[in-house]
């Protein structure tokens, strides 16, 4: 089986029970839709890595068979490989979460009912030097506490600060008009600013208090200022679109430069199980990513050139010119 089948299955199962362990290897997220999980593991074979939750129940098994080996065992495939360390969330990053909580109430997180803290410039500048040279980026995300304004706010300290390691920014906010400005006026290298939602219709139904027309506009001014390849966008797979909207939201922003990542729906908060959603289904994961391939190739981009955040992870999605 091809990585990139197999990989599709295992984002729609989500999840994997380990054997042998987990002491050291286990990340806990504290923004976006997998906050506030039971820990996720990273396994990896060669290049390639896929992020999946802890669970007993799972169909998946993470066999660790020592502090450098594992094996993934999955529908009768095995792969040889590892379970990575996550560094700051995710491996060789420091992804870090500046402010943890959100004013706004997205239908499918539950970053809202968390506690609300953030972290200091020097808080964070701590982190970074601890995890040194373990990393090859700094990517920082934040939900938004008091206002877009103070959270971005927040975030340029902060990023004036971790600019003194000398490794490439990614920064993935909630924007303001002048937001890709400043950042880019910083040094930022790349920046991911989150449509979420495959329709505007969609978008106002699950992210009622955003704007989609600012995100889309603040993506686009990006796309002028850090140019093709550097500016990226989420958009959630199995929120309720049809195929035919998918695509149709794939064309729209590969044709503006902008590289979007498919993230598979983990059903919780509103949009949880019981109210009826599901993890997309492996055939839909790899039908649209395939797509997602022909139109990036169409517009001359390439996923290859990131550096920073998800699509240099990869771990949560099936992407393009580095799963296939």
């Amino acid at each position: 089986m091809r990585w990139c089948e197999l990989k599709a299955g295992l984002l729609e199962a989500g999840t994997a029970k380990i054997t042998g362990g987990t002491e050291g290897i286990t990340s806990f997220s504290k923004a976006g839709p997998s906050s506030g999980e039971g820990g996720s593991v990273f396994f990896s074979s060669g290049n390639m890595r896929v992020r999946l939750s802890i669970t007993d129940d799972s169909p998946v098994e993470i066999v660790i068979t020592d502090r450098d080996n594992a094996v993934l065992k999955f529908e009768g495939e095995e792969v040889e490989g590892r379970v990575e360390p996550a560094t700051l969330h995710c491996p060789r990053q420091a992804f870090i979460t500046v402010s943890e909580g959100c004013i706004f109430r997205c239908r499918y997180c539950s970053v809202p009912t968390q506690e609300k803290k953030f972290k200091s410039p020097e808080e964070i500048d701590r982190m970074i030097e601890g995890v040194l040279p373990d990393i090859d980026c700094i990517s920082l995300t934040s939900g938004v506490i008091g206002s877009p304004e103070e959270d971005e706010e927040r975030v340029i300290e902060v990023v004036t600060r971790v600019m003194r390691f000398g490794l490439p920014v990614g920064v993935s906010i909630y924007p303001l008009k002048e937001t890709p400005k400043k950042l880019f006026d910083l040094g930022v290298l790349e920046v991911k600013f989150n449509l979420e939602a495959a329709t505007e219709k969609l978008f106002q139904e699950i992210c009622p208090e955003m704007e989609r027309d600012q995100i889309m506009d603040a993506l686009i001014e990006s796309v002028r200022l850090f140019g093709k390849n550097r500016v990226f966008t989420n958009i959630i797979l199995g929120a309720g679109e049809s195929d035919s909207e998918m695509r149709a939201c794939i064309s729209e922003v590969t044709a503006l430069g902008i590289i979007p990542v498919i993230r598979p729906l983990t059903p919780k908060a509103e949009m949880s199980e019981k109210a009826g959603y599901s993890r997309p289904a492996r055939e839909r994961i790899l039908n649209i990513t395939e797509f997602l391939d022909d139109e990036l190739l169409k517009n001359g981009l390439d996923t290859g050139v990131a550096e920073t955040m998800c699509t240099a992870c990869t771990g949560c999605d099936l992407v393009p010119g580095r799963d296939f």
